[in-house]
Protein backbone atom coordinates (compact mmCIF):
# COMPACT_ATOMS: atom_id res chain seq x y z
CA UNK A 1 0.00 0.00 0.00
CA UNK A 2 1.11 3.71 -0.83
CA UNK A 3 1.66 5.94 1.88
CA UNK A 4 0.61 9.71 0.87
CA UNK A 5 1.08 12.58 2.91
CA UNK A 6 0.42 13.98 6.20
CA UNK A 7 -2.86 16.29 5.52
CA UNK A 8 -4.19 19.38 7.83
CA UNK A 9 -7.65 17.88 6.67
CA UNK A 10 -8.90 15.29 5.25
CA UNK A 11 -12.92 15.27 3.68
CA UNK A 12 -14.96 11.91 3.04
CA UNK A 13 -17.47 13.14 0.75
CA UNK A 14 -16.71 15.69 -1.65
CA UNK A 15 -20.73 16.58 -2.39
CA UNK A 16 -22.77 19.58 -0.84
CA UNK A 17 -21.03 20.11 2.49
CA UNK A 18 -17.72 18.55 2.12
CA UNK A 19 -16.46 20.41 -1.35
CA UNK A 20 -17.85 23.50 0.46
CA UNK A 21 -16.03 22.90 3.76
CA UNK A 22 -12.43 22.01 0.90
CA UNK A 23 -13.17 25.31 -0.71
CA UNK A 24 -12.97 27.59 2.84
CA UNK A 25 -10.40 25.35 4.10
CA UNK A 26 -8.11 25.54 0.60
CA UNK A 27 -8.55 29.46 0.95
CA UNK A 28 -6.91 29.59 3.98
CA UNK A 29 -3.87 27.70 2.72
CA UNK A 30 -5.10 24.36 4.74
CA UNK A 31 -3.42 21.36 3.59
CA UNK A 32 -7.06 20.08 2.50
CA UNK A 33 -7.59 16.40 0.91
CA UNK A 34 -11.08 16.12 -0.51
CA UNK A 35 -12.05 11.83 -1.20
CA UNK A 36 -15.22 10.59 -2.93
CA UNK A 37 -16.62 7.38 -3.98
CA UNK A 38 -17.51 9.26 -7.20
CA UNK A 39 -16.63 12.53 -9.24
CA UNK A 40 -18.48 15.52 -7.89
CA UNK A 41 -21.46 16.58 -9.06
CA UNK A 42 -22.67 13.40 -9.32
CA UNK A 43 -26.39 11.37 -8.83
CA UNK A 44 -25.01 9.48 -6.23
CA UNK A 45 -26.04 11.25 -3.67
CA UNK A 46 -28.26 14.27 -2.55
CA UNK A 47 -26.95 17.43 -4.64
CA UNK A 48 -28.20 16.46 -8.40
CA UNK A 49 -31.27 17.84 -10.58
CA UNK A 50 -30.28 20.89 -10.76
CA UNK A 51 -32.03 23.11 -8.14
CA UNK A 52 -32.98 23.29 -4.34
CA UNK A 53 -35.29 25.99 -1.79
CA UNK A 54 -33.98 28.33 -0.35
CA UNK A 55 -36.45 29.57 2.48
CA UNK A 56 -35.66 31.93 4.87
CA UNK A 57 -38.76 31.82 7.06
CA UNK A 58 -37.85 28.65 8.61
CA UNK A 59 -41.09 26.52 9.73
CA UNK A 60 -38.67 23.48 11.10
CA UNK A 61 -37.45 26.27 13.67
CA UNK A 62 -36.27 29.40 14.71
CA UNK A 63 -32.49 28.31 15.28
CA UNK A 64 -31.58 27.60 11.86
CA UNK A 65 -32.31 31.25 10.73
CA UNK A 66 -28.85 33.04 11.55
CA UNK A 67 -27.60 30.21 9.43
CA UNK A 68 -29.83 29.95 6.72
CA UNK A 69 -29.28 34.24 6.07
CA UNK A 70 -25.82 33.34 6.26
CA UNK A 71 -25.89 31.03 3.58
CA UNK A 72 -27.76 33.33 1.55
CA UNK A 73 -25.35 35.78 1.65
CA UNK A 74 -22.35 33.17 1.01
CA UNK A 75 -24.22 31.91 -2.12
CA UNK A 76 -24.29 35.13 -3.75
CA UNK A 77 -20.96 35.92 -3.34
CA UNK A 78 -20.00 32.52 -4.59
CA UNK A 79 -22.45 33.56 -7.53
CA UNK A 80 -19.92 37.00 -8.20
CA UNK A 81 -16.74 34.58 -7.39
CA UNK A 82 -17.25 32.28 -9.82
CA UNK A 83 -19.34 33.50 -12.58
CA UNK A 84 -21.51 30.46 -12.28
CA UNK A 85 -25.32 30.85 -12.03
CA UNK A 86 -26.23 30.34 -8.14
CA UNK A 87 -29.30 31.92 -7.12
CA UNK A 88 -32.53 32.84 -8.69
CA UNK A 89 -34.66 34.70 -6.48
CA UNK A 90 -37.89 33.21 -7.06
CA UNK A 91 -39.73 34.14 -4.35
CA UNK A 92 -41.34 30.95 -2.41
CA UNK A 93 -44.79 30.13 -1.79
CA UNK A 94 -45.83 28.40 1.51
CA UNK A 95 -49.94 26.65 1.29
CA UNK A 96 -51.44 24.97 3.87
CA UNK A 97 -54.19 24.72 6.18
CA UNK A 98 -54.67 27.95 8.32
CA UNK A 99 -53.92 26.02 11.67
CA UNK A 100 -50.40 24.80 10.35
CA UNK A 101 -47.89 24.40 13.14
CA UNK A 102 -45.37 24.48 10.14
CA UNK A 103 -46.63 28.05 8.53
CA UNK A 104 -47.17 29.64 11.85
CA UNK A 105 -43.64 29.15 13.27
CA UNK A 106 -42.52 30.31 9.39
CA UNK A 107 -44.74 33.14 9.76
CA UNK A 108 -43.81 34.21 13.76
CA UNK A 109 -40.30 33.66 12.30
CA UNK A 110 -40.56 36.14 9.79
CA UNK A 111 -42.29 38.89 12.64
CA UNK A 112 -38.93 37.93 15.02
CA UNK A 113 -36.16 38.21 12.44
CA UNK A 114 -37.87 41.15 10.01
CA UNK A 115 -37.77 38.93 7.20
CA UNK A 116 -40.32 39.97 4.24
CA UNK A 117 -43.27 37.53 4.28
CA UNK A 118 -46.79 38.06 2.98
CA UNK A 119 -49.86 36.46 3.97
CA UNK A 120 -52.72 35.22 1.53
CA UNK A 121 -55.99 33.95 1.58
CA UNK A 122 -57.10 31.16 -0.59
CA UNK A 123 -59.02 33.88 -2.83
CA UNK A 124 -55.71 36.23 -2.96
CA UNK A 125 -53.39 33.14 -3.80
CA UNK A 126 -55.87 32.05 -6.71
CA UNK A 127 -55.87 35.42 -8.01
CA UNK A 128 -52.54 35.76 -8.16
CA UNK A 129 -51.20 32.77 -9.43
CA UNK A 130 -54.41 30.91 -11.32
CA UNK A 131 -52.62 28.23 -11.69
CA UNK A 132 -53.10 27.36 -8.54
CA UNK A 133 -56.21 25.68 -6.94
CA UNK A 134 -56.94 25.48 -3.21
CA UNK A 135 -59.48 25.67 -0.30
CA UNK A 136 -61.06 28.34 1.16
CA UNK A 137 -59.20 27.42 4.45
CA UNK A 138 -55.84 27.31 3.27
CA UNK A 139 -53.32 30.23 3.15
CA UNK A 140 -50.60 31.38 1.62
CA UNK A 141 -47.00 32.60 2.86
CA UNK A 142 -45.52 34.46 -0.01
CA UNK A 143 -41.39 34.93 0.93
CA UNK A 144 -40.09 37.32 -1.69
CA UNK A 145 -36.52 37.45 -0.95
CA UNK A 146 -36.22 33.85 -1.15
CA UNK A 147 -35.93 31.38 -4.27
CA UNK A 148 -33.77 28.81 -5.84
CA UNK A 149 -29.73 27.73 -5.89
CA UNK A 150 -28.62 25.72 -8.76
CA UNK A 151 -27.46 22.98 -7.08
CA UNK A 152 -24.73 21.40 -9.16
CA UNK A 153 -23.22 25.00 -10.12
CA UNK A 154 -22.78 25.46 -6.36
CA UNK A 155 -20.43 21.99 -6.28
CA UNK A 156 -18.87 22.94 -9.33
CA UNK A 157 -18.06 26.88 -8.06
CA UNK A 158 -16.45 25.06 -4.97
CA UNK A 159 -14.73 22.14 -6.49
CA UNK A 160 -12.94 24.60 -8.64
CA UNK A 161 -12.37 27.11 -5.96
CA UNK A 162 -10.97 24.09 -3.86
CA UNK A 163 -8.40 23.04 -6.69
CA UNK A 164 -7.67 26.31 -7.58
CA UNK A 165 -6.41 26.74 -4.31
CA UNK A 166 -4.21 23.86 -3.43
CA UNK A 167 -6.93 21.29 -2.27
CA UNK A 168 -6.00 17.87 -3.31
CA UNK A 169 -9.49 16.07 -5.01
CA UNK A 170 -9.14 12.67 -5.04
CA UNK A 171 -12.45 11.02 -7.02
CA UNK A 172 -13.95 7.30 -7.79
CA UNK A 173 -12.22 6.40 -4.65
CA UNK A 174 -14.84 4.73 -1.83
CA UNK A 175 -13.51 5.23 1.73
CA UNK A 176 -13.19 1.73 3.65
CA UNK A 177 -12.06 2.40 6.73
CA UNK A 178 -11.15 5.39 8.99
CA UNK A 179 -9.03 4.57 11.85
CA UNK A 180 -7.43 7.17 14.44
CA UNK A 181 -3.70 5.94 14.42
CA UNK A 182 -2.89 8.56 17.18
CA UNK A 183 -4.46 11.28 18.97
CA UNK A 184 -2.45 14.03 16.27
CA UNK A 185 -2.87 11.37 13.11
CA UNK A 186 -5.97 9.71 11.52
CA UNK A 187 -5.52 7.11 9.00
CA UNK A 188 -8.09 6.84 6.01
CA UNK A 189 -8.23 3.50 4.09
CA UNK A 190 -8.80 3.02 0.76
CA UNK A 191 -8.37 -0.14 -1.78
CA UNK A 192 -4.94 0.80 -2.57
CA UNK A 193 -3.98 3.88 -0.25
CA UNK A 194 -3.72 4.79 3.27
CA UNK A 195 -4.08 8.31 3.65
CA UNK A 196 -3.15 9.78 6.61
CA UNK A 197 -4.80 13.40 8.25
CA UNK A 198 -4.67 15.85 11.39
CA UNK A 199 -8.46 16.28 10.89
CA UNK A 200 -10.68 14.28 9.30
CA UNK A 201 -14.16 15.43 8.36
CA UNK A 202 -16.88 12.92 7.60
CA UNK A 203 -19.41 14.35 5.14
CA UNK A 204 -20.48 11.03 3.25
CA UNK A 205 -24.35 11.26 3.37
CA UNK A 206 -25.73 8.63 2.90
CA UNK A 207 -22.92 6.21 3.83
CA UNK A 208 -22.25 8.41 7.33
CA UNK A 209 -23.48 5.47 9.69
CA UNK A 210 -21.11 2.84 7.31
CA UNK A 211 -17.90 4.84 7.85
CA UNK A 212 -18.66 4.89 11.63
CA UNK A 213 -20.40 1.91 12.91
CA UNK A 214 -19.54 1.99 16.10
CA UNK A 215 -21.73 5.24 16.88
CA UNK A 216 -24.86 3.84 15.76
CA UNK A 217 -25.94 7.34 14.11
CA UNK A 218 -29.73 7.86 14.16
CA UNK A 219 -29.82 8.52 10.34
CA UNK A 220 -31.34 6.57 7.91
CA UNK A 221 -31.44 6.51 4.28
CA UNK A 222 -34.11 7.24 1.71
CA UNK A 223 -34.97 6.74 -1.73
CA UNK A 224 -37.03 9.93 -3.06
CA UNK A 225 -38.11 11.13 -6.38
CA UNK A 226 -38.66 14.40 -8.61
CA UNK A 227 -40.90 14.85 -11.84
CA UNK A 228 -40.38 17.62 -14.24
CA UNK A 229 -43.54 18.26 -15.60
CA UNK A 230 -44.88 19.59 -18.71
CA UNK A 231 -47.03 23.02 -18.71
CA UNK A 232 -48.54 25.29 -20.39
CA UNK A 233 -46.98 28.29 -21.82
CA UNK A 234 -46.99 31.23 -19.04
CA UNK A 235 -48.77 29.70 -16.40
CA UNK A 236 -45.94 28.01 -14.41
CA UNK A 237 -42.86 29.76 -15.95
CA UNK A 238 -40.69 31.94 -13.73
CA UNK A 239 -40.45 34.67 -13.23
CA UNK A 240 -44.27 35.06 -12.59
CA UNK A 241 -44.88 31.81 -10.85
CA UNK A 242 -42.99 31.14 -7.80
CA UNK A 243 -40.98 28.33 -6.35
CA UNK A 244 -43.50 26.41 -3.33
CA UNK A 245 -44.11 23.76 -0.80
CA UNK A 246 -47.39 22.54 -0.05
CA UNK A 247 -48.31 21.28 4.16
CA UNK A 248 -51.23 19.58 4.17
CA UNK A 249 -52.04 17.02 7.02
CA UNK A 250 -49.52 14.40 6.79
CA UNK A 251 -47.77 15.14 3.28
CA UNK A 252 -45.52 17.92 2.41
CA UNK A 253 -44.77 18.65 -0.99
CA UNK A 254 -42.51 20.95 -3.02
CA UNK A 255 -41.22 22.53 -6.02
CA UNK A 256 -39.94 25.11 -8.76
CA UNK A 257 -41.47 27.35 -11.52
CA UNK A 258 -40.73 26.28 -15.35
CA UNK A 259 -37.42 28.08 -14.87
CA UNK A 260 -35.64 27.06 -18.64
CA UNK A 261 -38.18 25.23 -19.95
CA UNK A 262 -38.25 21.77 -18.57
CA UNK A 263 -40.92 21.80 -16.61
CA UNK A 264 -42.78 22.27 -13.32
CA UNK A 265 -40.45 20.46 -10.94
CA UNK A 266 -42.08 18.38 -8.17
CA UNK A 267 -41.05 16.52 -5.14
CA UNK A 268 -42.40 15.22 -1.83
CA UNK A 269 -40.36 15.76 1.64
CA UNK A 270 -41.61 12.75 3.23
CA UNK A 271 -41.97 9.28 2.95
CA UNK A 272 -39.67 7.75 0.64
CA UNK A 273 -38.20 3.78 0.69
CA UNK A 274 -35.66 3.21 3.07
CA UNK A 275 -32.76 1.91 1.07
CA UNK A 276 -28.40 0.47 1.09
CA UNK A 277 -27.29 3.52 -0.29
CA UNK A 278 -24.66 1.22 -2.12
CA UNK A 279 -28.06 -0.07 -3.77
CA UNK A 280 -29.39 3.28 -5.04
CA UNK A 281 -29.58 3.28 -8.90
CA UNK A 282 -31.46 5.92 -10.96
CA UNK A 283 -34.65 4.10 -11.22
CA UNK A 284 -37.57 6.08 -11.16
CA UNK A 285 -40.67 4.46 -11.79
CA UNK A 286 -40.06 1.38 -9.91
CA UNK A 287 -43.15 2.42 -7.96
CA UNK A 288 -46.34 3.13 -8.70
CA UNK A 289 -45.77 5.85 -5.75
CA UNK A 290 -43.01 7.19 -7.59
CA UNK A 291 -45.42 9.23 -10.58
CA UNK A 292 -48.53 8.61 -9.14
CA UNK A 293 -48.27 10.95 -5.54
CA UNK A 294 -46.62 13.64 -7.98
CA UNK A 295 -49.47 13.14 -10.17
CA UNK A 296 -52.21 12.95 -6.99
CA UNK A 297 -50.58 16.36 -5.40
CA UNK A 298 -51.28 18.58 -8.88
CA UNK A 299 -54.66 16.91 -9.93
CA UNK A 300 -55.60 18.77 -6.48
CA UNK A 301 -53.54 21.39 -6.11
CA UNK A 302 -51.85 22.69 -9.81
CA UNK A 303 -54.21 20.19 -12.25
CA UNK A 304 -52.87 22.34 -15.42
CA UNK A 305 -49.91 21.24 -14.91
CA UNK A 306 -50.85 17.44 -14.33
CA UNK A 307 -49.13 17.03 -18.31
CA UNK A 308 -46.57 14.74 -19.77
CA UNK A 309 -43.81 13.65 -17.24
CA UNK A 310 -40.72 15.18 -18.57
CA UNK A 311 -38.48 13.42 -16.52
CA UNK A 312 -37.85 11.95 -13.63
CA UNK A 313 -35.27 10.86 -11.29
CA UNK A 314 -34.07 9.42 -7.84
CA UNK A 315 -31.89 10.70 -5.33
CA UNK A 316 -31.00 9.94 -1.09
CA UNK A 317 -32.25 11.82 1.27
CA UNK A 318 -30.44 10.83 5.00
CA UNK A 319 -32.79 11.63 7.39
CA UNK A 320 -31.90 11.77 11.33
CA UNK A 321 -34.43 10.78 13.78
CA UNK A 322 -35.49 14.15 14.81
CA UNK A 323 -35.09 15.46 11.08
CA UNK A 324 -32.28 17.67 12.58
CA UNK A 325 -28.78 17.77 11.44
CA UNK A 326 -25.97 16.11 13.18
CA UNK A 327 -22.57 18.11 13.35
CA UNK A 328 -20.25 17.84 15.74
CA UNK A 329 -17.08 16.35 16.93
CA UNK A 330 -16.44 12.30 17.31
CA UNK A 331 -17.55 11.55 20.94
CA UNK A 332 -14.10 9.16 21.35
CA UNK A 333 -11.74 11.31 18.53
CA UNK A 334 -11.95 14.78 18.90
CA UNK A 335 -10.07 15.00 15.60
CA UNK A 336 -12.65 13.64 13.92
CA UNK A 337 -15.76 15.72 12.65
CA UNK A 338 -18.91 14.65 11.54
CA UNK A 339 -21.87 16.20 9.46
CA UNK A 340 -24.67 14.33 8.30
CA UNK A 341 -28.50 13.47 8.57
CA UNK A 342 -29.37 16.62 6.80
CA UNK A 343 -32.89 15.15 6.50
CA UNK A 344 -33.64 16.54 3.16
CA UNK A 345 -33.36 19.99 3.86
CA UNK A 346 -29.80 20.84 3.92
CA UNK A 347 -28.78 21.39 1.18
CA UNK A 348 -29.45 25.47 1.20
CA UNK A 349 -26.92 25.52 4.48
CA UNK A 350 -24.21 23.60 2.26
CA UNK A 351 -22.58 27.28 2.43
CA UNK A 352 -22.43 28.35 5.28
CA UNK A 353 -22.04 24.64 6.65
CA UNK A 354 -18.52 25.04 4.53
CA UNK A 355 -17.65 27.69 6.71
CA UNK A 356 -18.60 25.88 9.65
CA UNK A 357 -17.13 23.26 8.91
CA UNK A 358 -14.05 24.57 8.21
CA UNK A 359 -13.97 26.48 11.63
CA UNK A 360 -14.19 23.36 13.52
CA UNK A 361 -11.15 22.24 11.98
CA UNK A 362 -9.14 25.06 12.50
CA UNK A 363 -10.53 26.41 15.75
CA UNK A 364 -12.20 23.32 16.79
CA UNK A 365 -15.67 25.17 17.06
CA UNK A 366 -17.44 27.21 15.25
CA UNK A 367 -18.63 30.88 15.54
CA UNK A 368 -22.32 29.72 14.97
CA UNK A 369 -24.59 28.32 18.04
CA UNK A 370 -24.90 25.18 16.19
CA UNK A 371 -25.65 23.09 19.88
CA UNK A 372 -29.35 22.05 18.19
CA UNK A 373 -27.40 19.63 16.20
CA UNK A 374 -24.72 18.10 18.68
CA UNK A 375 -24.63 14.25 19.38
CA UNK A 376 -25.84 14.40 22.80
CA UNK A 377 -29.24 14.87 22.38
CA UNK A 378 -29.73 11.25 21.23
CA UNK A 379 -27.63 9.79 24.32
Amino acid sequence: MKTEIIYDVAIIGAGTMGMAAAAFLAQQQVKTLVIDAFDPPHNHGSHHGDTRLIRHAYGEGRQYITLVKRAQQLWEELEKQSGYKIFEKTGILGLGPKDSAFLHEAVEAAKKYDLPLNVLNAAEVQEKWPGISIPNHFIGCFETESGVIYSENAIKAYKEMAIKNGAHLVTNTPVQQINEHSKDEVNIITADTVFKAKKVIVTAGAWAAKLLPNLNLPIQPVRKVVGWFDTPEGLYDSPTFPSFYVVDKDKTFYGFPNLNGTGLKLGRTDGGQPIDPDQQTQNFGQYETDEGDLRNFLGTYMPDANGTLNEGKTCLYTVSSDLHFIIDHHPEHSNVIIACGFSGHGFKFGSVMGEVLSQMAIKGQSEFDISIFSLKRFR
